[in-house]
C-alpha cells in the first residue's frame, strides 16, 4: 500500500504540475495574451522553480525522510496553487485596464507579479518527485530503476496535465475552478496520504486547506474574468477566452488580451470601414469588365464572428459562402451575438488550411483573416499553403489576405508577398488607414493596376453598385502602396512568422511607441 500510493502521489503532482502550468497560460492569456514572449516567461520562469525544488527536495528528503513531511510538502503546494487565481485576480484587473490604455510600465509589472505567485506552488511540487525516490529506496542496488519509476509515473501525470484542463476543464468550468479542482484534488491526497501514515491528527492538521478552498469556491469562485466597460458575455474555450462588448448599437468580438476586434456587428449598419469591408473590393482586381453578380462563392479562413460573411451576402446575394473558425465557441458566440444566421453561410469549425485542402470546390473569393493577436499562423504564410488556395480558386478567383505591420516595419507584408508572387502571377497591397493592417490581394489570372480602375470606374457609370462596395474599391485605391519586390519566401520547412513578429513588437515597445505621441 505504502509503495503504491507514492507512486500514486508522484503521478498526481506532476498531473497537477503541468495542469498549473497550462492553466497559468489562460490566467494570464485572458490579459496580456498568448504571444511566444508570454509562453516562453511562463515555461521558464516555471522550469526555473521547478529546478530549485529538485534541489531542495532532495536536501530535504535526507535530513527528514518520512512520509508526513513528504504529504505535508504536498498539501502545501496544492493550496497555494489553488490560491493563485484568488491572489492574482486585483492584479489582473489592473493590468486588463493598464492593457487598454497601452500602459507598458503597469503591464510588465503586473505580468512579473503574477508570475511570481507561482514560486511557492510550483517549487513545493518539485520537491516531490525527489522525496518520493528517497521515500521508495530501499536497496541502494535499486536506485536508477526506482528513480526511473518514480520519473515515469510523474512524466506519464504530466502527459494527463498536459490534456485534461485544456481540453476538458477550462471549457467546462473555467480557468479558477480548474486550479480549484487540482488543488482540491491533490491536498486531497495529501491527507489520505497523512491518515495512513502518520494517523488522523497528522491529517487534520492539513485538512483545513480543504475547507478554506471550498469556501473560496462557494464566495469568490464565481465572477467575471473581466470587467470590461460594456461587457455583455464572456466565455473560456479550448482555444480563446471570448468577450463581446456593446457599446451603443455596436457589438466587437474581442478573444483573449483584447488587442484586436475580430468582428463588428450593429443591427442596421454595415460600413464598419476595417479590414473585412476592404475583401468585397477583391474580385473587381480582375479583368474589367468584372460584374458582381460574376462572384458566385466564396471561401473565409478566420470566420469569426462573421463580419465578412455578413458584408459579401449584402453585397453579392446569398451566394454559397463557407466560414473556417477553428473554435466552435466563437462560431456560437457569432450566432447568438452577431446575427450570424445567413442561410447561405456554412460555419465549419476546423482548420482553414485542412479544411481547404479536404475541400473539392473551387472559389472566386479566399479571405485570410485568421489572427491570433500578434500572430498570423505560420501554417497560413507558407509557399505550400498558398498552392492549396490558388489550387481551390476559380479562373476569376482572388485571395485577400489580412497581414499586420508596424510603423515602420513591413517585413511580414514583405514576406508574404514574396511568397504569394512564387504561385499568383499579379499580387496587390494597401494600407487600411489608422490601423497596423494591410491587404493583399492576388488573382489568378495576370492583372494590372489599370483593371481595379477600370472596374471601379463601370461601377460608378452603372450606378447600381452597392455603396458598400464602391467605398471598399475607393479606399483600395486611394491607400495603394507599391508592390513590394522582395525576395524573401516562406516554406513549411522554414517559416520564421513568429521571430518577426516578436522582432516588430520588441522593436515598437522599444521605440516605437514614441512614433504615436
Amino acid at each position: 500500500m505504502k509503495q503504491k500510493y507514492i507512486h500514486f502521489t508522484v503521478f498526481a503532482s506532476g498531473m497537477t504540475t503541468l495542469a498549473v502550468e497550462l492553466a497559468a497560460s489562460r490566467l494570464l492569456g485572458s490579459v496580456f495574451g498568448t504571444s511566444n514572449l508570454v509562453w516562453a516567461s511562463i515555461i521558464g520562469l516555471i522550469l526555473i522553480y521547478l529546478t530549485a525544488g529538485y534541489f531542495l527536495g532532495g536536501k530535504l528528503a535526507d535530513r527528514k525522510p518520512n512520509a508526513e513531511t513528504f504529504y505535508r510538502i504536498l498539501a502545501w503546494g496544492g493550496f497555494t496553487a489553488g490560491l493563485v487565481p484568488f491572489i492574482s485576480r486585483p492584479v489582473l484587473s489592473a493590468a486588463a485596464d493598464a492593457f487598454d490604455q497601452l500602459a507598458i510600465g503597469v503591464l510588465a509589472g503586473a505580468f512579473s507579479a503574477v508570475l511570481v505567485l507561482f514560486i511557492v506552488p510550483i517549487t513545493l511540487l518539485g520537491m516531490i518527485s525527489p522525496f518520493a525516490i528517497r521515500l521508495a529506496l530501499q536497496d541502494a542496488r535499486k536506485a536508477g530503476q526506482i528513480s526511473g519509476r518514480i520519473y515515469a509515473i510523474s512524466t506519464l501525470g504530466s502527459f494527463v496535465g498536459t490534456f485534461l484542463p485544456v481540453l476538458v476543464l477550462i471549457p467546462l468550468i473555467g480557468t479558477t475552478f480548474t486550479f480549484l479542482t487540482f488543488a482540491l484534488f491533490l491536498v486531497s491526497v495529501a491527507v489520505f496520504g497523512l491518515w495512513v501514515s502518520s494517523g488522523r491528527v497528522a491529517a487534520l492538521k492539513v485538512g483545513w486547506m480543504l475547507l478554506v478552498l471550498i469556501l473560496l469556491a462557494l464566495v469568490w469562485g464565481r465572477g467575471n474574468i473581466k470587467a470590461t466597460n460594456g461587457q455583455i458575455y464572456e466565455t473560456e474555450s479550448a482555444y480563446n477566452y471570448v468577450q463581446v462588448l456593446e457599446i451603443g448599437e455596436y457589438r466587437y468580438l474581442r478573444l483573449n488580451e483584447g488587442q484586436g476586434i475580430h468582428s463588428v456587428y450593429h443591427p442596421t449598419e454595415l460600413a464598419f470601414h476595417g479590414p473585412w469591408m476592404q475583401v468585397l473590393a477583391a474580385p473587381f482586381f480582375n479583368p474589367a469588365p468584372f460584374e458582381q453578380n460574376q462572384v458566385e462563392s466564396m471561401a473565409i479562413v478566420g470566420l469569426a464572428a462573421g463580419t465578412i460573411s455578413t458584408q459579401a451576402s449584402e453585397v453579392f446575394g446569398p451566394i454559397p459562402i463557407v466560414g473556417y473558425e477553428i473554435d466552435p465557441a466563437i462560431i456560437r458566440v457569432g450566432q447568438e451575438f452577431f446575427g450570424m444566421t445567413q442561410p447561405n453561410l456554412e460555419p465549419v469549425p476546423l482548420d482553414g488550411r485542412v479544411g481547404l485542402d479536404q475541400s473539392s470546390a473551387r472559389y472566386t473569393i479566399i479571405s485570410i483573416d485568421a489572427y491570433r493577436p500578434p500572430y498570423i499562423p505560420w501554417h497560413l504564410t507558407t509557399r505550400e499553403f498558398f498552392q492549396i488556395v490558388y489550387d481551390h480558386l476559380s479562373a476569376d478567383g482572388v485571395l485577400v489576405i489580412n497581414v499586420g505591420r508596424a510603423p515602420g516595419d513591413r517585413r511580414l507584408i514583405d514576406g508574404l508577398a514574396g511568397t504569394i508572387r512564387t504561385i499568383f502571377p499579379s499580387i496587390y497591397v494597401m494600407d487600411i488607414p489608422n490601423t497596423f493592417n494591410s491587404i493583399l490581394y492576388a488573382t489568378v489570372q495576370p492583372t494590372t493596376l489599370d483593371d481595379v480602375y477600370a472596374n471601379y470606374a463601370a461601377l460608378l457609370e452603372r450606378g447600381d453598385a452597392h455603396p458598400l462596395l464602391l467605398d471598399a474599391l475607393q479606399r483600395a485605391i486611394a491607400y495603394m502602396q507599391p508592390a513590394p519586390q522582395s525576395e524573401m519566401v516562406f516554406t513549411d520547412d522554414l517559416a520564421p512568422i513568429e521571430w518577426i513578429t516578436n522582432d516588430m513588437i520588441l522593436s515598437y515597445m522599444v521605440g516605437g511607441m514614441d512614433e504615436l505621441k
